[in-house]
């Protein structure tokens, strides 16, 4: 059996990515703060392993991914999926403090992760695993007012290419998806009027998350010899093509 760390399994696209794991048989550890919302997710998924903790701290992540090994022994796969965004802000106007929160969660965090992933994946026997970094279409073209969020996502692109490189020698493949309006609590907003490129507001197209797990899953169930360096999911419909 195989064994995937998804972060920020409580909600969202790392809820639907873990139901389907679980249903693909891999042993799924769901790594985030709140406890209820793993439970939640290992009770809709029918399986998974709770291990709680913040991205943010490495002591609690090194913990925390010791434990994911534990069953198996090793760790396959990550799928680096938490994430935040804060409200929209030109520079002048947005708080330090919203800067520093995504900066932490959505960069650290991601860094964090990936460090204690590989050095796991580095030292295990067989040798190996695979990094999948969650991206955003906004790691290619921005939103409006979204400087924490898309600054964290293109460095997101420059973790993914250092991590596909660095991990040859060990046979550490990593990937990257770029979600584009998937449904999920955070996404709701967009059916009902989003900022843009013009300074108007409209609704938007968005796609079952479960489109997400799929290609999420389909990158993990490739052998190391072969990787989707980049994948885009995207709503068909959504204004990404000549956005702005």
């Amino acid at each position: 059996m195989r064994t995937i760390v998804i972060t920020g399994a409580g909600s969202g696209i790392g809820r639907a990515t873990a139901i389907a794991f679980v249903a693909a048989g891999w042993d799924v550890a769901l790594l985030g703060r709140r406890a209820e919302t793993l439970e939640e997710t290992a009770r809709l998924a029918g399986g998974g392993r709770v291990v709680v903790a913040d991205v943010t701290d490495p002591a609690q992540i090194e913990t925390a991914f010791d434990a994911a090994a534990a069953h198996t022994g090793r760790i396959d796969c990550l799928f680096n999926n938490a994430g935040r965004g804060a409200p929209m802000a030109t520079i002048d106007e947005m708080p330090l403090s919203d800067w520093q929160a995504v900066l932490d969660v959505n960069l650290t965090g991601a860094v964090l992760c990936a460090r204690a992933a590989f050095a796991r994946m580095r030292r295990q026997d067989p040798q190996g695993g695979r990094i999948i970094n969650n991206g955003s279409i906004s790691a290619h073209a921005p939103r409006p007012g979204s400087v924490p969020y898309t600054v964290t996502k293109h460095a997101i692109t420059g973790l993914t290419r250092c991590l596909a490189l660095d991990g040859r020698p060990f046979d550490i493949a990593c990937g990257q998806i770029d979600i584009g309006n998937a449904l999920t609590d955070m996404a709701a907003r967009f059916t009902q009027g989003v900022p843009q490129a013009d300074g108007s507001v409209r609704p938007e197209p968005v796609m079952d998350v479960a489109h997400v797990a799929r290609a999420v899953l389909h990158m993990a169930e490739l052998p190391l010899s072969a990787n989707v360096l980049f994948m885009t999911v995207m709503a068909t419909k959504m204004p990404f093509v000549g956005r702005g």
